[in-house]
């Protein structure tokens, strides 16, 4: 099944909440907002100060800072990318309360810690985000003294061949180089199948670098070569050199490859500070070496990975998700994704994920909108792939102005067959591991038994010389043979020896010590016994097996815990130390190496493939547990702790290099494996550097003695005491305090820092502080704080004053309990701060409203609510309350008016109808109100009011009122128009009146009016109707004059007609609203008046909601017919039209349907052609064809998709006719693409030594130049343009036609030469002209002068110089003389004249300027 892995989850938005982006003042800072409108007042939260990066030293303090504002004040949390904060002793989240600032603490900060951390500000209106990344720098490796004493020693030793059977050394040089992770891909190329033998060769590898390495003081930051997303590879490191001027060269496969600063070749390597970085482009094994000495080796490999399927184009709507997907040939963790030339990443906007098989990769683009749409790229190592997103907009005309809402669905991805091919490509790249990892196997076994049989052969050899040795007569000793593997198995033949029981000869049997590369020679055991316990006797010396050592350490940092294993290796026991009592120690034979034959039919086990060869090494004792540094303060117990792996070992404590015994401060302490040093009271003396060795070994740590601010408990208690003062008085805080100076002492009120002012006196001195604050107010009322920090610490002590004041005024609204006819009933709020002492009483006074006297109701208690029994029923009342303690009364509340009690009026009747209207009455009726109060309804008040009058006059008398709910009004003047309101009488009064009745003429009643005239259709679209029509004629006693109109609509396939407005429209035109396009529909029109509606008037025929037709017409009269577009760039053509109904568009390239790939949109009134990528085949001739049911209309335009032309062949010459020259080249490539192409000729000779064009616009490949004169050299270029542009130019060879040399001996008489003068006087070639030029344009004026000696050029406006004026810019070029006014204004209109002076003469040309306004 496939899974996505997201990069980032997306935080949830809870039901009824929106997301709204908005931009910060600070750059970097992300606003979402939770809700639509933010009240009045309120805000999201922002960042007036954010956390910048930070790049700082491993052990140092990092602090991120950040400031945030907002209402209500935002809560403020810390996240880091990879991982978390909790823990309180590496970060530390604290705030200022003085600035408000809020910080990221991480003391001792440490390499895991490099990452990137987010600062989120929340309240209920928003949240606001930022990012600063932590960058650490790892401290450097200090390089021991004795290992530094050993650089200046270099052995170059002579490379050998690789033998058969050994593993090459670049294994060692890239494992050396590597991170751990990327070991087991390593062994798989080499063929190493051992780990733990590699782990353990590493180690020693490793050792014998440092130990080769004379020349660097320290190397870190190891990065292998990685692969750019641009296509090029670099790794880097860093190393202090001992020497600067040492040589640094990079091989690449052996190959020294430059060191140089020009950044444009292949490969080079870059010092940057004590950074070495390298940049190539090739496969390869690429290593550093300084001063011959190999300090970092990397494998480089191109990535062999492809598309098996690209990324495609994706058509999203707006406001929907994008997915582009695309599947690799092999897994890879992590590709680049691109948009719009921007590296893309996971966010709020982009969703990078990848499958779990690493081959699926998808790119997500939330939320499309316009600006989204383009180009999106999938780069994979060397490989990319790119598509188009195009984003449709939404032209839904009811959602315009309006924020659209986010879709739910997703636009484009691979779905299932992606998914499929994906498991299908898996299980062919397992297929092809297996298959390797089963060759890698077999070429190993190979191998291993090549060099098994190759160590029997050996093995046999030294059997043969082993027998001869014990023959000897020192058969017991030469069991030593065994000492170094096969060949001392041999040491049996010790039996025949027992006559050498002098032994003495038998010592040569340590020949066999050659024997070494056959292992650990556990077998060496046998040779020892001797075959019989008498072989071992007094001439004897039984071998001693080394079989059962192992020469693993117990170092816990070894890397060979990565790879331990769970077996016990064969060979690894104790078998015994000699040979007495016939013990059998079996050991391990040498690599590749098969077990001899057993001897005496005692049965061996046999190990299959090859093994290592263990060196068996006594680790001795060792610290299970080390020191730890150790922090105390001053006064203070503290101890050092260490544990040694045996009980049985003493060891010595030493003091920055002194040894230590116990004394009265310092008690050392041995309790089995742990060893204490303890300090009973510790001293600033006691600060150093303690050690501690034992057995060879040791461990180190300091002890640091601090001093920091410290307060004595009873000082502490005596200032913990409230302070208690009046307004006005003094208070006084002091504090003793010790701790090593110097020390900061800060002062805090409620947070606020204290600094010396006019009420505020601070006092400090090294042992005590003393804070005076005078004249207080109650406002200071809070915590007082005091912080004393020095190097060591810091400490602080918290005390409360509250100053005595009278209560702020009680708090209102006042909540009404009870209010009725005899009793108020009501409660407040009490004082906001009752001045430090509590509410003894409240005292009250009342006013009745129409009233100037005051009434006091005296001191009610201290309870804030009161109950007023005297009351009148109906009045209302007010009152002032103000609030007592011990230390005054307060300011007073007035409250709103109270009234004792409701009067129950009726509510309004509905409002009067006209029954009927005559001229000298009008009769009403109207319905009894809903609400009577409670009580009967005694009558109606029935009033008028004349049209266009504000005053409503009674209509009946005010103690008569109307018993019934009708009236005739009787009391009404001919011809003029009434409106009618009437209002119910209870026992309380009269109540509301109504609403006012319709208007109506006191005049007898009118005839409805006649049909309307000359009914038509002005106007059409999809949607809507435009109607027009004249009134009716009127005929006096059969139809009057129509007053509104009322217009109906019915649908073709409905028979019910009906009302397109509600209320009756006074103007003869209208227009219909919301149809359905192209729906028949009929239409008529109802004239009505005060005597009613009249007989309708329809159209003659239905209407089908459509525009009026329209033929084709296209409205781009600017269009061009010819356009040429770059190859590689999109092309994009726009098309306007008119045309009524929506026409039918078709696209035709040479006659023929578009391409696939060519994209057309259509609109009502436009059509878009699109070319995402256009190529030379794209070029041709496109036509639209626009058709409807008027007609049809064609467009047609050629579309040449070309590129700069590239440059054409070689140049020859060729003289075929005296004084000419031919030139011929070979044509451009692409001249066969391109039609358009032609050729330009420019030739150059060694006299103007100028390039002038010869011939242009040729399109053959043979010119002839003419004029060629001898004992010139001539160079020609040939250039290729087509409508791109022009290529670069071919250039021929040097042409050159020798010049004959000849004698002339006819003699010639010239006449006497006359004197010849150039001089002239000044004339106007070019004279001035007439300008016209509107204000504020620019005007320019020129005119052309001759003359020698060059003449003196003056400019005249109205008879006035203008050579001096700024505003004129006046110029005079090779006699042509120009003025130039930037901003033509009113104050330029006149006569402008220019005069040309010399010598000889004197002449003038004028013009005029009219300004048009």
């Amino acid at each position: 099944m496939f899974k996505i892995r997201k990069a980032k989850d997306e935080e949830p938005t809870a039901p009824g909440q929106v997301r709204i982006k908005k931009k910060s003042r600070v750059p970097g800072v992300m606003i979402t907002q939770y809700v639509e409108q933010i009240p009045d007042g309120k805000s999201t939260p922002d960042f007036t100060r954010k956390p910048i990066a930070i790049t700082i030293q491993e052990g140092k303090l990092a602090i991120f800072r950040a400031i945030v504002t907002g209402n209500p004040p935002p809560t403020v949390t810390w996240t880091r990318n990879n991982g978390d904060i909790s823990d309180p002793e590496r970060f530390k989240i604290t705030q200022v309360p003085n600035s408000g600032e809020h910080q990221l603490q991480m003391p001792d900060v440490s390499v895991d810690q490099a990452d990137t951390y987010k600062c989120f500000a929340r309240n209920e209106y928003g949240k606001a985000v930022v990012t600063a990344a932590l960058n650490v720098i790892e401290a450097v490796r200090e390089i021991p003294e004795d290992f530094k004493k050993t650089l200046n020693k270099v052995d170059f030793e002579t490379k050998e061949e690789k033998k058969e059977g050994e593993i090459d050394e670049g294994f060692w040089d890239l494992l050396l180089g590597a991170d751990k992770k990327d070991y087991e891909s390593i062994c798989t190329q080499f063929g190493v199948t051992d780990f733990r033998w590699m782990l353990r060769k590493l180690n020693e590898k490793k050792r014998e670098r440092e130990e080769e390495v004379p020349v660097v003081e320290s190397i870190c930051n190891l990065k292998p070569i990685e692969l750019k997303p641009c296509g090029a590879a670099d790794f880097e490191h860093e190393m202090s050199l001992q020497e600067p001027t040492s040589k640094v060269f990079i091989y690449k496969d052996g190959v020294m490859m430059p060191f140089s600063p020009d950044t444009e070749v292949k490969h080079g390597l870059k010092q940057v500070a004590k950074k070495y970085g390298f940049g190539g482009e090739n496969s390869g094994l690429y290593q550093v070496e300084i001063d011959g000495v190999k300090i970092f080796s990397t494998d480089f490999k191109v990535p062999n990975l492809d598309f098996l399927v690209k990324i495609e184009e994706v058509m999203a709507l707006e406001r929907e998700d994008a997915v582009f997907e695309c599947l690799l040939s092999h897994p890879m963790t992590k590709i680049t994704w691109t948009g719009r030339n921007a590296t893309l990443e996971q966010g709020d906007k982009y969703d990078i994920t990848v499958s779990e098989d690493m081959l699926i990769h998808r790119l997500v683009v939330k939320d499309c909108l316009q600006l989204d749409k383009g180009i999106y790229s999938a780069i994979a190592g060397l490989k990319s792939c790119s598509a188009w997103l195009v984003v449709e907009a939404d032209d839904d005309p009811n959602s315009r102005g309006k924020k659209k809402a986010r879709r739910t669905t997703q636009a484009g991805g691979g779905g299932s067959d992606m998914l499929k091919m994906a498991q299908e490509q898996q299980a062919k790249i397992q297929k092809e591991r297996d298959e390797l990892m089963a060759k890698t196997k077999a070429e190993a076994e190979a191998a291993a038994a090549a060099a098994a049989a190759q160590a029997a052969i050996e093995a046999e050899e030294a059997a043969k010389a082993a027998a001869l040795a014990g023959e000897a007569g020192g058969a017991g000793k030469a069991g030593k043979a065994g000492k170094t593997g096969k060949a001392g198995k041999d040491g049996k033949a010790g039996k025949d020896g027992k006559a050498g029981k002098t032994g003495k000869t038998g010592k040569t049997g340590k020949a066999g010590k050659a024997g070494k590369a056959g292992g650990d020679g556990g077998s060496g055991g046998d040779g020892g016994a001797g075959g019989d316990p008498a072989a071992a006797g007094a001439g004897a010396k039984p071998a001693k097996s080394k079989a059962g050592e192992s020469s693993a350490t117990p170092d816990a940092g070894s890397e060979a815990d990565d790879y331990e294993s769970s077996e016990e290796e064969p060979g690894s026991e104790e078998g015994g130390e000699d040979g007495e009592g016939g013990g059998e120690t079996v050991g391990e034979p040498a690599e590749g190496e098969e077990e001899a034959a057993p001897v005496e039919g005692r049965k061996r086990r046999v190990r299959t493939g090859p093994l290592v060869p263990d060196t068996v090494i006594d680790p001795g004792v060792y610290f299970t547990c080390g020191l730890s540094d150790v922090k105390a303060v001053i006064g203070t117990e503290a101890q050092f702790v260490c544990k040694l792996s045996s009980e049985d070992c003493d060891g010595v404590w030493y003091k920055d290099g002194k040894e230590m015994t116990t004394t009265d401060d310092a008690c050392i302490v041995k309790e089995g494996a742990y060893h204490k040093l303890i300090f009973k009271n510790c001293k600033e003396e006691d600060s150093g550097k303690y050690r501690f060795e034992a057995d060879g070994r040791k461990t180190e740590a300091v002890l640091n003695v601090e001093d920091p601010p410290r307060i004595n408990s009873d000082d502490l208690s005596e200032f913990s005491k409230p302070v208690i003062i009046k307004v006005g008085q003094s208070a006084a805080f002091k504090l003793s305090f010790v701790g090593r100076e110097p020390m900061k002492i800060q002062w805090y009120n409620e947070g606020e820092e204290l600094f010396d002012d006019t009420h505020v006196k601070i006092e400090k001195s090294s042992s005590h502080t003393r804070l005076l604050l005078t004249k207080c107010q109650r406002k200071i009322t809070g915590e007082i704080k005091i912080k004393i920090k020095n190097e060591c610490g810091k400490t602080e002590a918290i005390s409360q004053l509250t100053v005595l004041d009278k209560p702020t005024p009680p708090q209102g609204p006042l909540d009404i309990i009870e209010s009725s006819s005899n009793c108020i009933d009501f409660k407040w709020r009490p004082p906001k701060d009752a001045g430090g002492s509590p509410i003894t009483d409240y005292i009250l006074e009342r006013q009745q409203i129409g009233r100037n006297s005051w009434k006091k109701l005296g001191k009610i208690g201290p309870e804030p609510k009161y109950r007023d029994t005297d009351v009148d029923h109906g009045r209302k009342y007010c009152y002032h309350i103000r609030a007592e303690t011990a230390e005054g009364i307060s300011e007073m509340i007035e409250t709103d008016d109270i009234q004792a009690g409701t009067k129950a009026y009726p509510g309004p009747p509905s409002a009067p109808k006209i029954v009927s209207a005559f001229k000298d009455c009008i009769n009403l009726a109207w319905s009894a109100p809903s609400n009577t109060g409670g009580t009967n309804i005694l009558g109606y008040n029935l009033e008028k009011r004349k049209n266009g009058s504000n005053l409503w006059g009674p209509v009946n008398p005010p103690d008569e009122p109307i018993r019934e709910k009708k009236y005739a009004v009787k009391d009404v003047v001919e011809g003029i128009e009434y409106e009618f309101r009437v209002a119910a009488i209870n026992i309380s009064g009269a109540g509301e009146a109504s609403a006012p009745s319709e208007f109506v003429f006191a005049r007898d009643p009118k005839k409805p009016p006649g049909k309307v005239i000359d009914l038509k259709v002005t106007d059409s679209t999809y949607s809507t109707l435009s109607l027009a029509w004249t009134k009716p004629n009127e005929e006096e006693g059969v139809q009057d004059e129509a007053k509104a109109y009322f217009v109906e609509l019915r649908p073709a396939d409905n028979p019910e007609w009906g009302s397109c407005n509600t209320n009756a429209i006074i103007m003869t035109s209208y227009t219909i609203m919301g149809l359905k396009s192209m729906a028949m529909y009929w239409v008529r029109v109802i004239a009505t008046n005060e005597g009613g509606n009249g007989e309708p008037q329809e159209l003659d025929n239905y209407i089908i909601a459509m525009p009026p037709p329209v033929r084709p017409k296209f409205t781009d009269h600017k269009m061009k017919s010819f356009m040429v577009m770059r190859a590689g760039n999109s092309a994009r053509v726009n098309i306007n039209f008119e045309a009524s109904p929506v026409p039918s568009i078709d696209w035709l390239k040479d006659s023929m349907p578009i391409p696939k790939h060519v994209t057309v949109s259509n609109a009502d009134t436009s059509s878009q052609l699109l070319i995402p990528s256009a190529e030379r085949t794209d070029t041709g001739i496109y036509t639209i064809m626009v058709k409807n049911l008027v007609g049809q209309e064609t467009l047609s335009f050629e579309i040449r998709i070309t590129d700069d032309p590239k440059p054409p062949g070689p140049v020859e010459l060729q003289e075929n006719v005296p004084g000419t020259v031919t030139v011929s080249w070979t044509p451009s490539p692409d001249e066969k693409r391109d039609d358009r192409l032609h050729y330009i000729v420019t030739k150059r000779d060694s006299i103007k030594r100028s390039w002038q064009t010869v011939a242009e616009r040729l399109f053959n490949n043979k010119f002839t130049a003419i004029n060629i004169m001898p004992g010139r050299e001539y160079k020609f270029r040939v250039y290729a343009k087509n409508d791109m542009g022009i290529s670069k130019p071919s250039e021929s060879a040097t042409w050159e036609v020798g010049r004959k040399k000849g004698m002339f001996k006819q003699e010639l008489t010239l006449p006497d030469s006359k004197s010849c003068s150039f001089e002239t006087p000044p004339s106007f070639s070019v004279p001035l002209k007439m300008h016209t030029s509107p204000e504020s344009y620019e005007c320019y004026m020129t005119c052309a002068v001759t003359g020698n000696p060059r003449p003196h050029v003056t400019w005249y406006r109205n008879n006035i110089s203008l050579n001096t004026n700024t505003n004129y810019y006046i110029t005079n070029t090779c006699g042509v003389c120009s003025l130039m006014i930037l901003k033509v204004g009113s104050k330029d209109n006149g006569n402008y004249m220019v005069t040309a002076e010399n010598q000889l003469g004197r002449v003038e040309c004028s013009t005029k300027l009219t300004v048009k306004d």
